[in-house]
């Protein structure tokens, strides 16, 4: 299938991944300004910043094979084209899958509550019951 290009010279999918990346900043940002999500903003940040630091220094990945490999890692895709090769980076690993996936799946649950309450206008909001009382 052959894939035009749009003015910019990108392909179109193109800027729907800038979309949802956009809107997954802006989750953060909102995430990261109340108080009661600011710790798991920082806990996942930590944690990709973590892990590519890892592989770049113990698996001598360069900086963008690191946070790729982290990144497909967290997000259970797993390509298989890059893999830890050290013992060292092997049970990282282990341990980096057992937690960070349980962190990050609580992150993109409240990002989509904090997008669903700011994308959503009070009188429109409907709660699980049903539509609101007229």
């Amino acid at each position: 299938m052959l894939e035009t290009k749009a003015a910019s010279g990108y392909p179109p999918r193109m800027f729907g991944l800038v979309a949802v990346l956009r809107t997954l900043f802006r989750a953060a940002r909102r995430m990261a300004a109340d108080p009661n999500n600011r710790g798991l903003v920082l806990l996942v940040g930590g944690l990709v910043a973590g892990g590519a630091t890892f592989y770049h220094r113990i698996e001598d990945f360069s900086w963008v094979d690191s946070f790729y490999f982290t990144v497909i890692t967290l997000t259970t895709v797993g390509y298989g084209d890059l893999a830890p090769q050290t013992p060292a980076g092997k049970i990282f690993t282990m341990a980096y899958v057992l937690i960070g996936v349980g962190l990050l799946v609580a992150f993109v649950t409240e990002a989509a509550r904090h997008l669903i309450a700011a994308g959503a206008p009070a009188g429109r909001r409907r709660d699980r019951d049903g539509p609101p009382p007229e």
